[in-house]
């Protein structure tokens, strides 16, 4: 089976628009319904957390295979775009996942219980909340990367040459 540059770009459509729907809808849909509707801070986090390691990992999976495919449909270019927005989404839930992830875990761990129990100025707690935050950032880069996959991806369907 031979896949071509349209075909590539297509794939790449379809990929970037799908997670970047599924991260859409854990943004805006889940994390603000759990924080809602559950009894508890913790157990929202615990819920929303989960979610996220599911959008973090599928990103990973899915931005290397929109690099492979920007690779292949960017063959003649110097200036890869598509390539380097995926590269850059992959690297941001890798660093999400493995690394931020990791260390909220830590600093929950260290606490022992509901981190809003903690006192605002408490070391672990502002340690949580920068964690979280950049947790955010890299889910955000990652969303903006799988857009621009997804609108130079389209633009090169428009305009092939």
């Amino acid at each position: 089976m031979t896949i071509t540059r349209h075909g590539a770009a297509l794939g790449q459509v379809a990929l970037g628009a799908l997670w970047l729907g599924a991260a859409i809808l854990a943004t805006a849909v889940v994390a603000p319904a759990a924080f809602a509707v559950l009894p508890t801070r913790t157990l929202a986090g615990d819920v929303v957390g989960r979610v996220l390691v599911v959008i973090f990992w599928s990103g990973i999976v899915v931005f290397a295979i929109a690099m492979v495919l920007g690779a292949w449909t960017d063959a003649r270019s110097k200036y890869k775009p598509r390539v380097l927005a995926a590269a850059l989404g992959g690297a941001s839930c890798m660093i999400a996942q493995l690394i931020v992830d990791a260390a909220i875990a830590r600093v929950r761990a260290r606490i022992n219980g509901p981190v809003d129990a903690l006192a605002v100025i408490d070391p672990l707690r502002v340690a949580f909340g920068q964690l979280h935050l950049v947790s955010v950032v890299l889910l955000g880069i990652a969303m903006l990367a799988a857009a621009t996959v997804v609108v130079v991806a389209l633009r090169g369907l428009r305009n092939p040459s």
